[in-house]
This record gives structure tokens, sequence and C-alpha cells, in this order.
């Protein structure tokens, strides 16, 4: 009896101890030591875990020993895991983070506009380019309504922040599109080579960039194609400017969209009166392409464009009796193919390579000068996710460049002149999310031209932080450097150039909720080793140096709205410049003639439901620009008055599938003056006489009708005016 009683209490003491239950418990709180209620806590590999309580409290029992993984989770913190001695964890606090991923978490913008699908801060939309009163379907145009740009009427490029249009870098999915305007003349504008058709997203860089990107003192706009169109469609478009076709089709893996255009503006000129004599209006037959295949973790794309673009006119100039004849001819080709995926654990690749081609043939009176350009880049990029909170990327470019020029007066001068480059890249960039508050990004990009024979190495560096749920700050420098223009460089074999240099500040506030966007950005640039020479023309025996210097500051404002009115959107965009600049011919510091100390746009589209139509104003003004007068003393002392013009345009939905577009810029006929022209020499009483540089007509007017044929009856082409 004494036995059986001792063995049945020992076998009861072994089994209480072998299924023993152990006490987890503690309190799960936020990085500021707040309760999480609702929290899932468990020991990993088990069922045996529990919920917090509204005080973040929690306690389950497990018969697990030893030691095992406790994983803590909910969702908007990132997944604590830890390996615990689960006899002995009780009473204990679990920290959790935020997950910096969120959609609310901070973002930086300094420096960066944004449009498109995938920007997590949009200022602009993919329609918008399009839809804005006195765009015409150009991209520069649509931009030149945000703030930091400035309008030079006589030119039609980007001019941002005190920077010239060639301090601005166009990149088409990540490469360098080394002729990114169209043809064009003295005091003619150009505009953009591309269309909006096959771009999803654009991010405008005002300044502070990325050190991805180089050869730029001032900005870089990058354009993104679409990685996949909805359907197959064709668009048709009839204008009285010319006609277009576009066509897109579709299969499982793979698509391939193309549109081509015909423009000939001789039924405008002839309409509206002209500020130029044209022998032949400007006339272009051009095209874009882009082919898409989808792998299993990644996207080949190729795109390609040309166009081939010519006109004949006669100016006025100052210097001259007669007219100024330019007979022009130019052939562009661009070619880009590129790949991203990923691969491995959290690594993603990017490479390309581009190809840019152009060929200008044009005679000025008797004179004939003939050049062309071959660009191209090679690109490679990794990209690491190395945690939640750090990301690393690196990579390099290689650029190459080949540009000649052969000028023949058919009389008796006959001179060639050129210059072959390449540059080597290098760049590393990383990007710490501290928490959904705070997060930097910091890199350098060392590059190596072999024409220059020199090395730069340029710090990037941008923090932001969120001060509350629908705002931040942020905070961007650099260093960037870019080779002379061509103007200057093609001298290379006569002198030895240097890199003009310029460095960054900029400071950023945003606002941003449903339907409402503000930005606030001050910024600062300081330029250096800026390109000086000693004759008022440039020429092969100019004397070059690198010792010019100058500066930029200013404030820019945004503001947009579509909560204020149904189907009334609108933005408001305020620019203040000071700037000032001795380089090129300059005696003294002084500001440039393409800057406006003041610059306001105003941009409305509304939709009239009862008449299926969108209508669109756009007010553009900017202050008086300066221009040097040789009849004063002081250098760059006059001031041209305001420039003001209002466009207006209007859609109008025939059926769902059929749009009539009509569209006019500076409604009102504003006399404009973008500045003068005078004499190199003054006249018997010794006064240097002027011409003004205006428009080449007061008023452009555009109409088309488009219509779209596709499966999907709702699919239009508005997203495409």
């Amino acid at each position: 009896m004494t036995t059986k009683l001792l063995f049945t209490i020992t076998f009861l003491f072994f089994t209480t101890f072998i299924f023993a239950q152990n006490t987890i418990s503690g309190k799960v709180v936020d990085q500021k030591g707040k309760p999480v209620p609702g929290a899932n806590i468990y020991i990993d590999g088990t069922y045996d875990g529990a919920t917090s309580s509204d005080t973040g409290d929690f306690s389950f029992e497990t018969s697990e020993t030893g030691n095992k993984t406790l994983v803590v989770s909910f969702l908007l913190y990132d997944t604590f895991k830890k390996e615990i001695d689960v006899t002995n964890y009780k009473d204990q606090i679990v920290k959790l983070r935020e997950n910096v991923n969120a959609l609310d978490a901070v973002v930086i913008t300094a420096g960066t506009l944004e449009s498109g699908d995938k920007a997590r801060v949009s200022v602009l939309k993919p329609l918008d380019i399009v839809t804005t009163a006195g765009s015409a379907g150009n991209i520069i145009a649509a931009l030149q309504t945000l703030p930091g740009t400035q309008t030079v009427g006589e030119d039609g490029r980007l001019f941002v922040r005190g920077g010239e249009a060639s301090e601005t870098q166009t990149f088409v999915d990540g490469l360098r599109v080394a002729q990114p305007y169209g043809a064009t003349t003295n005091n003619l504008p150009t505009r953009s080579r591309f269309s909006p058709f096959l771009f999803s997203g654009i991010a405008f860089s005002t300044g502070g960039y990325s050190a991805e990107y180089g050869e730029a003192l001032s900005s870089v706009l990058l354009l993104n194609t679409q990685d996949e169109p909805d359907q197959n469609k064709t668009d048709i478009a009839l204008m009285t400017v010319g006609l277009g076709v576009g066509n897109t089709q579709k299969w499982k893996k793979s698509s391939f969209s193309i549109n081509t255009n015909y423009i000939n503006l001789a039924p405008y000129q002839a309409v509206i009166p002209q500020n130029v004599d044209w022998n032949n209006p400007y006339q272009s037959l051009g095209g874009e392409a882009v082919y898409r295949y989808h792998f299993e973790r990644g996207i080949f794309k190729l795109y390609a464009a040309f166009d081939a673009e010519k006109f004949d006119l006669n100016q006025k100039n100052v210097n001259f009796v007669d007219p100024v004849r330019t007979d022009l001819n130019n052939n562009n080709f661009y070619l880009n193919a590129s790949y991203k995926g990923d691969f491995g654990t959290g690594w993603q690749l990017t490479s390309g390579i581009s190809y840019g081609y152009s060929k200008n043939k044009v005679k000025y009176d008797i004179n004939d000068v003939d050049s062309n350009e071959n660009a191209a880049q090679l690109k490679l990029k990794l990209r690491k996710n190395i945690s939640n909170y750090f990301k690393l990327s690196f990579g390099a470019d290689y650029f190459i460049t080949r540009y000649n020029e052969n000028f023949d007066d058919n009389i008796s001068i006959k001179t060639a002149n050129g210059y072959d480059s390449n540059i080597a890249a290098f760049y590393t960039e990383g990007d710490i999310l501290f928490s959904k508050k705070l997060a930097m990004k910091v890199g350098f990009r060392l590059s190596n031209n072999s024409l220059l024979d020199e090395t730069n190495i340029a710090p990037r560096a941008s923090i932001a932080y969120k001060v509350s749920k629908n705002s931040q700050f942020s905070f961007a420098y650099g260093d960037f450097s870019q080779t002379p223009v061509v103007d200057y460089i093609k001298y290379s074999k006569y002198h030895q150039f240097e890199s003009e240099k310029a460095r960054h500040y900029i400071l950023n506030y945003q606002f941003t909720q449903p339907g409402q966007t503000f930005r606030a950005e001050a910024y600062y640039k300081d330029y250096s080793n800026l390109v000086q020479y000693n004759t008022r023309d440039i020429q092969y025996n100019s004397v070059f140096n690198n010792n010019g210097s100058g500066y930029a500051k200013g404030l820019d404002l945004f503001w947009r709205d579509s909560n204020l009115y149904k189907n009334l959107e609108y933005w408001i965009s305020y620019s203040y410049i000071d700037s000032e600049r001795q380089y090129k011919n300059f005696p003294t510091m002084a500001t440039p003639n393409f800057v406006a100390n003041h610059s306001l746009s105003i941009v409305t589209k509304y939709f009239i439901t009862d008449w299926k139509s969108q209508i669109g104003f756009t007010n553009s003004y900017s202050s008086g620009r300066p221009y040097n007068d040789p009849n004063q003393t002081q250098f760059m002392n006059g001031k041209t008055k305001s420039y003001n013009s209002l466009s207006f345009n209007w859609a109008y939905l025939l059926t769902t599938q059929k749009i009539l577009y009509f569209s006019v810029s500076n409604v009102l006929g504003t006399q404009n003056v973008f500045g003068y022209d005078y004499a190199k020499l003054p006249d018997p009483n010794g006064v240097y006489n002027r011409q003004a540089v205006v428009p080449t007509a007061d008023r452009f007017f555009f109409v088309g009708f488009f219509w779209t044929i596709s499966d999907n009856k709702n699919e239009n082409q508005l997203k495409n005016l």
C-alpha cells in the first residue's frame, strides 16, 4: 500500500512538471511609451498567445519551455520578434516601432514637384500637362505655370531659378536626352520634342536633386513612360496645324504604342498676322514608339522618337538694312532601352542605354552652318533594401558626346570646330528613415571629364521632418557641376575650360490634404567657375576664362485646390527671385536678361456637366526683365514693361469618344516685349539704334477634332489634349 501511494505521488509530480504552464506577461507600448491596444502577441510556431488590452497589457500561458521566439505585431507598426526564455518572461515592456513605409510617412519634397499616379505628393496630374490653357500639349509650357520657372517667350525652354535653359537636363526613364528641344533660331521660341501621350509621370526638380543625376547646374526633368497601357485603341487627331494618328496593342506580357504627327503652321500663319516674314512655314514630321515586355520580376522598355523639322524666314536685324534670311533643316533621332527589375533578396537593378542624334543644316543669307551631335549614355544602378529603415543605392554612368560644326561663307572662309567628350561617373546614396516623421537622404557623385581633364566630387544631402498629419518641412543641400555649353566648348582646341559649378540650399514647407496642396520654398544658389569672354560675340579667338560667379535667391509659393467649388480646380503659383551674375562679357555683376523678379500664374479648369465641356483659363504675369542700353553709362539699366498673357481653352464632348477642342493664347492681344536688340555701332549722331524683341505673333489659336476607337467606349483623348 505504501509503495503504491508513493508511485502515485511520484507520477503526479512528474506529470505536473512536464505539463506545467508558464505565464508570459508584459505591456505593449509605442516609442513614446503610450500603450498599443489590439496588438497580437504569440509564441512563434504555436497557438499560444493573446491580444493586448486597452492599457497595452497582455498575459497568456504556454506549455513551451526553454528559448522561444516571441512575436508582437500590429498594423501600423513593424513586427517585433525576440528570442525569450519562456520561464522567466514576465511583466516585460515591448516597444513597437512605427512602420515607416505607411502612406502617411514623411517624404522628402525639397526642390521636387511631381505628377503621376505613383507620386507620393503630386502637385500636377498627368492630365494637367495637356489640359492647361496655353500649354497646347507642350510639357514645358505646362511646367512654366509652376513656381521657380521663368517665362522667356523668345526662347521657349525651361529657365529655372536664375539658371539658363542649358542648366536643365531632361531624362526619359532615367536616361539623358541630349537634344530635348526642337530646332530654332534667334528669338524664335522652341518647344519640347516629346508629346505627353506616352508618359505616365513627371518629376520636375528645381534644385537639390539626387546624386543619381549630374551635368545640370539648376534642374532636372524626369519623364517616365507608361509601364502598361489600359487597352487596345486607336487615336485620330485632325487639327488646324496638322494631323496625328496613334495606336496601342496589348498582349499577355507585352505591349506596343506608337503615335505619329505632321505639323504645318501655314493655315495658322495665314489667319494670324505675323511679326516675321515667312518664306516657308514651320513644318515637322515626327513620331514616338515604346515597346514593353514584362518579365516575372522586371520590365524591359524600348523607346524611340524621331522628328524632321524645317522652316525658312526673314528677320529684321538692327545691324543690317535688309532682313536676315534663315533657312533651317533639322533631323533628330532618340533611342532609349532600359530594364528595371528585382533579384535576390531585396535587390533592384536598373540599367539602360540611350542614344541621340541631331543634324542641323542652317543657311544664314549666304553663310552655311552645318552641325551634328551624337550623344550616348550607359547606366547601371543597384538598390538594396537593407531594412525598412535603410535603403542603399549606387551606380555608374558613362556619357559620350561627339559634336562637329562646319562654317562656310561661300566666299573665302571655311572653318571646322567641335569636340569629343567622355564623362565617367559613380554615385552612391542612402535613404535613412528614422521614423514616420523623420527621413534623410545623403550621398555623393564622383565624375571624371576627359575633355576638361578634371575630376569632381559633389556631395548631396536632404532631410525631412513631419510636423503634423498633413504638413512637413524639408531641407536640401547639394553641389553640382556641368560642362560649359556647346557655344563655348566647341572651341576647346583653342582654349582649356573647366566645369561650371553651383551650390544649392533649399528650405521647403508643404501642406497636403485631399483636394488641397500648399508649398512654400526658399532657396539660395551660389555660382562659381562660370565662363567669361572678352568680345561682344562668342568667337574662336575670344579670350575665355572660368572666373565668373553669381547667385540666385528667392521664394516660391504654390497653392492648388479642388474643394472650393464642385467641378472647379485651380492653382496659383508665385515666384520672387533676386539674381545677379558676372559671366559671359558682363563687365560687372548684374541681373541677366532672362530673369523677372516677380512671376505669377493662375490656372483654372471647370467642367460644365450640362454642356459636356471642360473650359480653362491661364493667366501668366511677370514683372519687367532687364536689358542693356549702350546709350546709358550703367550696365543692364533698362527694364521692359511687365509681361501678361491670358489663355483660354474649351473641350467639348460630341460623344464620349469624340472631342472638339479649341484654344487661344493671349486672348486680350497684349503687346508683350521681351527685350531689345541694339546696333553694334552708333549712328552718325552717336546713338545706338534698337529694335524690340516681340513674339512671332500676338496670338496663337488651335482647333482640333479627336476621335478614339476602342472596345472601352468611355475611353477618349481628353487626357491628351
